[in-house]
Formats: structure tokens, C-alpha cells, sequence
């Protein structure tokens, strides 16, 4: 039975944001291709007409968690006005997000294994870490485009090693206590710009 070039989009949108979401969950190796597809509610033969390989599935999944990433953190920092740097990192920094890795920040999740992978999935880190990098450069103080930028940089590695290290642990009052610092020190460093 062939399926309408509508229906084939919906089912690629599907598979995509289903292993975006698990990728973050289990890492890249923890889910199979065929557990992806049960879980999108497809068969497992019709994985290849969507992608080329599982590598390609990981880059696409990780472009589109990076855009609702940045889409989230941009919707944060505007309804943050003047303390848009601090409404950004509270929320990053929180442990609502520290708690549900499928739905929040893909570096924090899957950074150290991208790392291991080739151009598809790098590059697509890449683009995501320059889009918030210059996201947060707008909201940052400095005397020049470069501070800012270097601000940025500093920030955005700060708020990842804090989740990353929060996520680790497993003491609760540690893992609150790496959250609570990295954002006292994000938001101390800002104010005294």
C-alpha cells in the first residue's frame, strides 16, 4: 500500500521528533532503529525511505532539539525583559529541566558522544552552539562585540557543565547545589558588567 507524499512527511516529522527526544533520553547507541520505529508507530522497513542512515536520523534529531531548544530559551529571555540573562540561565539551570533530559538541551544530553561522530551530527552541533552563542551575546554586557561574545561563550559552557554535572551526580543536594552555583555565578558575573 503506498502512502500520499503527505502522509510519508508526517511519519519522517514523527520519527524525527520521537528520536530527538530519545536520543537525549538514551544516547545514540541506547536506542536501535527499529526501537525508533516502534515507537514512532512505523514499521521498521520504512526506515530507509525516510533517511539515508542511522547517522543522518541523528543529525536531523539534533538540528530539530537544538531549534526548540533555542525557540524555548528565546521565549524565556523575552518574557525575561531587562533580566533576560537571568530568566535564561534560571530556567536552564533548573532541576525541571535537569529531570527530563528527552525534552531539554541536546548538548547537555549528548555532547560528549557527538563528539565521537562524524560530519552530520557535528555540524549539527555546530549550527546549534553558534545560535545560542549568538543569542546569548545579545543578552550579555560588554564593552565590545568581542566581550560579549566571549561572555556568551563562557556562560553558555558554565550552564552546560553545571546540567551535565547535576545530572551525573547522584546526590540530590549536590546536584541542586552544582545548578544553584552556576547560576549565582552567571548572574553575579552579568550584574557586576
Amino acid at each position: 500500500m503506498r502512502v500520499s507524499r503527505e502522509e510519508a512527511a508526517k511519519s519522517r516529522e514523527r520519527i524525527i521528533e520521537v528520536a530527538a527526544k530519545m536520543f537525549r533520553e538514551r544516547g545514540f547507541d541506547g536506542i536501535g532503529v527499529a526501537d525508533l520505529m516502534k515507537s514512532a508507530g512505523l514499521t521498521h522497513g520504512g526506515f530507509y525511505g525516510h533517511f539515508a542512515s542511522k547517522e543522518d536520523l541523528m543529525a536531523q534529531a539534533c538540528s530539530r532539539a537544538m531549534e526548540g531548544s533555542q525557540n524555548t530559551l528565546h521565549q524565556v529571555a523575552e518574557r525575561g525583559g531587562g533580566n533576560a540573562l537571568s530568566a535564561v540561565a534560571s530556567a536552564y539551570l533548573s532541576p525541571r529541566h535537569r529531570d527530563r533530559p528527552g525534552e531539554g538541551c541536546v548538548l547537555a544530553a549528548l555532547g560528549a558522544e557527538a563528539a565521537r561522530h562524524g560530519s552530520p551530527v557535528r555540524g549539527a552541533f555546530t549550527r546549534g552552539v553558534r545560535s545560542a552563542i549568538d543569542m546569548l551575546a545579545r543578552l550579555v554586557q560588554g564593552k565590545s562585540k568581542r566581550a560579549k561574545r566571549e561572555r556568551a561563550l563562557a556562560i553558555y559552557a558554565s550552564m552546560i557543565g553545571a546540567l551535565v554535572l547535576a545530572r551525573a551526580v547522584d546526590d540530590p543536594e549536590l546536584s541542586e547545589e552544582v545548578l544553584q552555583s552556576a547560576l549565582a555565578s552567571i548572574t553575579r558575573i552579568d550584574s557586576t558588567s
